[in-house]
């Protein structure tokens, strides 16, 4: 079969490779859609960890086409597949911690990932997607349930103002997450075009985060939300958007940090303005307990999905989309291996 494989830094390849075996309690899974994340890119420059050689892909929706010992979805059981697989056993697992389990490995950057015609999976990895949810829906599950995370964390309420930076897929989804918990929600981001996919999708207003007066004009006293607001969502995963979140957060807001930027990446942070405004600052990592979540939330019908998924190639296109970089107003490319 062929498989997209991150060979080495900066190296990745269309290659035919074995079909992967169901093992104990494992499922093989035929791709029908897998997205392509920014942090497949981070990994094939090196700023994000993985284990090469691998085959990439983290965002998979598919069929159940073979089971080994000890699995029980039947044949044809359509699933969306949470990546990131955890020990249950450690100190943090058994604290219910499980995106901080000592032994985390993941589906696409540790172990072979959806970025194939087919892959093999623990069958508690799998979850079940109704007939009605649209092809591609179920791949967009793992950003939509790191989103899920990041408001758990956040604690938005009704009457709140948020304001997401940034305008991809996890930007998005976070508008539409916190205008459905009742907020005011505000979106940045520089390309217009995401900008205006947001006021389509809900934002009440959007802003250029590169221009001139961005924090007077979303902080200010005749801003967005004058005095800051209450909760910043940085989902950009860049540090000049996290420095930017910190300035427009109002006294005692709360900064949650959802994008993934590269491992070098640094910012100046002035603990003294942290203390004095005694600002929450949160780190939201990976899905822990939110995958199922998140397809019940995307067969429900309360989310604008198909609109997020910009673009569609096969695997023969995946290394270029990969090793380049997102098209203009690009939100999300998923690979269809069978086209």
């Amino acid at each position: 079969m062929r498989a997209v494989r991150l060979r080495a830094l900066d190296a990745v390849e269309l290659e035919d490779v074995p079909e992967p075996i169901a093992g104990l309690g494992e499922l093989v899974i035929r791709v029908t859609a897998a997205g392509v994340c920014g942090s497949d890119r981070h990994m094939v420059s090196g700023d994000y960890p993985s284990t090469p050689p691998v085959t990439l892909g983290h965002e998979v929706e598919g069929v159940v086409v073979g089971g080994g010992p000890g699995s029980s979805l039947p044949m044809g059981t359509r699933v969306a597949i949470d990546p990131n697989i955890s020990c249950l056993q450690c100190r943090y697992c058994r604290a219910g911690l499980f995106s901080h389990c000592t032994q985390l490995h993941a589906i696409g950057v540790d172990r072979d990932g959806g970025l194939a015609e087919m892959l093999s999976v623990p069958e508690r990895q799998a979850y079940v997607l109704p007939a009605s949810l649209p092809t591609g829906f179920g791949a967009l599950c793992e950003p939509l349930a790191c989103c899920l995370r990041a408001m758990d964390h956040a604690g938005v309420k009704p009457g709140d103002s948020v304001v997401v930076l940034g305008g991809g897929v996890i930007g998005q989804l976070l508008a539409q997450l916190a205008r459905l918990a009742g907020a005011r929600v505000f979106l940045a981001t520089r390309q217009r075009e995401k900008r205006d996919l947001a006021e389509s999708l809900g934002a009440a207003a959007t802003v250029d985060p590169g221009a001139v007066g961005f924090v007077e004009a979303v902080a200010g006293l005749s801003g967005l939300a004058p005095g800051g607001v209450d909760v910043a969502l940085e989902a950009a995963g860049v540090a000049e958007t996290f420095a930017l979140a910190m300035d427009v957060v109002r006294r005692a807001g709360t900064v949650v940090v959802v994008g993934a930027a590269p491992k070098s990446a640094v910012v100046h942070v002035r603990p003294f303005d942290i203390f004095e405004r005694e600002l929450r600052v949160l780190g939201s990592h990976l899905n822990p307990l939110t995958h199922g979540r998140a397809v019940d939330l995307a067969a429900s019908g309360q989310l604008d999905l198909a609109p997020l998924i910009t673009r569609a190639v096969g695997l023969n296109e995946a290394p270029e989309v990969l090793m380049g970089e997102p098209k203009r107003g690009e939100i999300k490319v998923h690979v269809i291996p069978s086209s």
